[in-house]
């Protein structure tokens, strides 16, 4: 690592410890030849994922998009921005799992649907409607219809 002071190679760590809930190492360093100290950040490095819309068209993963429109299906819902931070954290993390770098639009719309269900069905139902382009009032309707049916089977 070089010195951002003298821009000497060589450092020494002088301590370690997690941040970021474990996801992120913060090191101090002391420059061998200068002796000045300095902070470094060490994370795993991650694939970008490619979404593929249904369109055909590609463009990168965008986390505040989708943080946005679950703000938006959330609004006046008793779900917290840590509560759909933590769902996305857990899409994110099965969508990095699947080792696919291109990812379909409808499956990240399926994953957050799913998690949506069980955390707020009012939220799921605003999400779902601009999700998969509700035309009238039968289509929401049959959406609202499987939910019902689903809670009876539970």
């Amino acid at each position: 690592m070089k010195c951002p002071y003298c821009e000497f190679d060589e450092s020494k760590v002088i301590d370690s410890r997690p941040t970021d809930e474990g996801h992120v190492i913060r090191r101090r360093r002391e420059c061998t030849k200068c002796k000045n100290r300095f902070t470094t950040y060490e994370k795993i490095e991650e694939i970008p994922l490619i979404v593929v819309k249904k369109d055909g068209t590609r463009e990168s993963y965008n986390r505040p998009k989708l943080i946005n429109g679950l703000i938006r299906a959330c609004e006046k819902r008793p779900v917290s921005i840590e509560m759909i931070e933590r769902m996305i954290d857990e899409v994110e993390r099965s969508l990095h799992n699947d080792l696919e770098r291109e990812i379909p639009s409808k499956r990240i719309g399926e994953l957050i649907m799913e998690k949506l269900k069980l955390l707020d069905e009012v939220a799921y139902v605003r999400f779902a409607s601009v999700y998969r382009q509700f035309k009238d009032l039968n289509t929401f309707v049959d959406e609202l219809t499987k939910l019902l049916d689903e809670k009876k089977i539970k």
